[in-house]
């Protein structure tokens, strides 16, 4: 959600035309996030978010956008993308594919309590039932093969010590992909990025998910992991609250009750959420791309947080 792609009011007003939503009265860009430029813009029909796709094609893009309309339709808090007059959910600007979608209301909650973890929990349950039944297939575009496609390009920048990590850790979940406990675990669309900062809160109301472009076909539990990761840790160590893990879970599991396998593949699952965004974190801050507003953000966040779920034991997930 950086802004590699300048658009100016101008170019927006010309280009909204096609869309059902009146004249466009101002446009704002977005700071955060490294892989798309992402843009507030006030419309006569109201508030929206422009997103312009940096990385993702126009062949790529209709999973993404389907997954979010299929969602919204069956009750799941997501934006809704925007049809132009023809249809069409990705158009191009500035010769790159963008899009449409209606703004959530709220703010992140960037300090959760349980409560909010719980909200959380029970939402990414009914994401993951509901998107069972969605006909699009595409894989997690930044699972085990991104993985290995990526560890050659950082480990020339890293300590011997940190490859040494790296290394062990892809080979670990190699092994482990390779288990009949793997290959059994429910499995779907994800949102693969659930942080803090792409769920929307009213008060203590859950208003939303968002940013859902790293999106993909994988494990469920692998989905949890990443968002556990994120919204039951301390920021400063990485170390898990047990209070905020076990208000997620128990509310995931009320929703969606974790299988047999899914207990055993918990902390494997919870260390290849950490090698996931350590490694992609790598990635961005030692082969940086240009951007107006491109804030790289702390490989060593996700170490450190790696180190712990490899080491110490992890509460587990829930089974009555």
């Amino acid at each position: 959600m950086a802004v590699f792609t300048p658009v100016t009011l101008n170019d927006l007003s010309a280009w909204m035309r096609q869309f059902p939503l009146g004249d466009a009265l101002a446009i704002k860009g977005i700071a955060s996030g490294i892989e798309n430029s992402n843009f507030f813009i006030t419309t006569e029909a109201g508030e929206y978010v422009l997103t312009i796709f940096e990385n993702l094609n126009f062949e790529q893009l209709p999973f993404y956008l389907k997954l979010m309309r299929h969602l919204a339709d069956h009750g799941v808090l997501v934006p809704a993308p925007v049809p132009n007059a023809d249809g069409e959910l990705v158009v191009a600007l500035h010769g790159k594919p963008a899009a449409i979608v209606s703004k959530l209301e709220g703010s992140s909650q960037m300090m959760p309590q349980a409560s909010h973890c719980a909200e959380v929990g029970a939402m990414l349950a009914r994401m993951h039932l509901v998107g069972k039944d969605f006909p699009l297939h595409q894989d997690n575009l930044r699972s085990l093969s991104w993985w290995h496609e990526t560890t050659p390009k950082v480990l020339p920048f890293i300590s011997d010590e940190l490859q040494h990590l790296l290394r062990a850790e892809v080979h670990f979940q190699d092994a482990f992909d390779s288990t009949s406990v793997y290959k059994a675990l429910p499995r779907g669309p994800i949102h693969a990025d659930l942080f803090r900062n792409n769920v929307m809160f009213d008060g203590d109301r859950l208003t939303g998910f968002f940013d859902f472009y790293f999106a993909g076909c994988d494990t469920w539990i692998f989905d949890v992991a990443v968002t556990v990761n994120d919204w039951c840790i301390d920021l400063e160590t990485g170390a898990l609250d047990q209070t905020r893990v076990k208000a997620l879970l128990d509310a995931y599991h009320s929703v969606r009750p974790f299988t047999s396998e899914e207990t055993i593949a918990w902390q494997p699952m919870l260390r290849a959420a950490a090698l996931r965004f350590w490694l992609s974190r790598l990635y961005d801050y030692y082969q940086p791309r240009d951007a107006e507003m491109l804030t790289p953000h702390d490989p060593a966040h996700f170490e450190r947080i790696l180190r712990l779920r490899e080491s110490l034991p992890v509460p587990p997930l829930p089974t009555t």
